[in-house]
């Protein structure tokens, strides 16, 4: 089996979160993902006696989540060891036992993994039968300002562009991903938020603070030249500026959720197992193959 490329420096991508934390994190967006998650996961009624919250880089998911009476216990499990941490684990290679949780909930984490299929077959994996999979990513629309503004200034001042932002998953593939796993029941669905910044440097600065910067393992490793940068803004406020001279940047935000399968969930129904013709229902004449209406 061909191993799985190698997109993201994850090592690199440590040293970036510990550099945010000792700079003060900017948590902004992971406060919304994580207080939409609680607010999801709420509407579930069901008990989880055994949860996990996988990669989150903060607590605030288990800040959000410390009030759902339906969740026993809620382990944290990071890369990080120290602190908050539960279980010291890496996404792409979890340390659970078989069907062994309730729940996986994971907040802007999942979309650096390098081998995203391989990580929710395990994560399906770890879940009991009819165990819940929730969690918040990074999407492909995210920061495309920036990566244009970015390959615009280099093709002008450099010659040639390389990659600044990094090629998130597309929320159609996500969905196929998920029935890849093996997960029944998968839903997706994406939430845009658009923030504004007085330059992009200010935007650049908050992504430092988020951990959020270059990890990308083909990433450029020369600091990139001041005349790039000056055009990069320059290009920036010229096609995403609003009428008040302030830049826009896209968060797209891409929602998964998938349950282990179990008998008692619902089926579809196999073609031609219909019991009532929706003709009837509506009180009208099917037309057959062939035929023209009004004849």
């Amino acid at each position: 089996m061909a191993a799985s490329p190698i997109i993201f420096d994850r090592v690199q991508l440590r040293v970036r979160q510990r550099r945010a934390r000792a700079l003060g994190p900017e948590t902004f967006l992971i406060d919304r993902v994580a207080s939409d998650l609680a607010e999801r996961l709420g509407a579930v009624l069901r008990q989880f006696d055994l949860a996990v919250d996988l990669g989150t880089a903060t607590d605030a998911a288990r800040v959000a989540l410390a009030d759902n009476a339906s969740i026993g216990t809620l382990i944290a499990a990071s890369a990080f060891p120290g602190g908050k941490v539960g279980v010291v684990a890496d996404e792409e290679a979890l340390p659970f036992r078989d069907s062994s949780l309730d729940l996986v909930v994971s907040a802007l984490a999942l979309h650096f993994v390098n081998d995203l299929p391989g990580a929710l077959v395990q994560i399906r994996r770890a879940l009991k039968p009819d165990g819940l999979f929730l969690a918040a990513l990074l999407g492909g629309d995210t920061l495309g300002e920036l990566r244009q503004a970015f390959a615009a200034a280099e093709a002008e001042i450099e010659g040639g562009a390389s990659p600044h932002v990094a090629p998130f998953a597309d929320v159609r593939e996500t969905g196929a991903l998920l029935q890849r796993a093996g997960f029944a029941l998968p839903v997706t669905d994406v939430e845009r938020l658009t923030v504004r910044y007085s330059s992009p440097f200010i935007l650049m600065g908050e992504l430092r603070r988020m951990g959020a910067t270059n990890v990308l393992a083909e990433r450029r490793r020369k600091p990139l030249r001041r005349a790039t940068l000056q055009r990069m803004a320059q290009i920036y406020a010229q096609r995403f500026a609003d009428r008040d001279g302030k830049i826009r940047a896209t968060f797209e935000v891409i929602w998964l959720s998938g349950w282990a399968p179990h008998e008692s969930q619902q089926k579809p129904l196999r073609p031609g197992s219909a019991q009532a013709r929706l003709a009837d229902a509506l009180g009208t004449r099917e037309i057959g193959a062939g035929e023209k209406a009004g004849q």
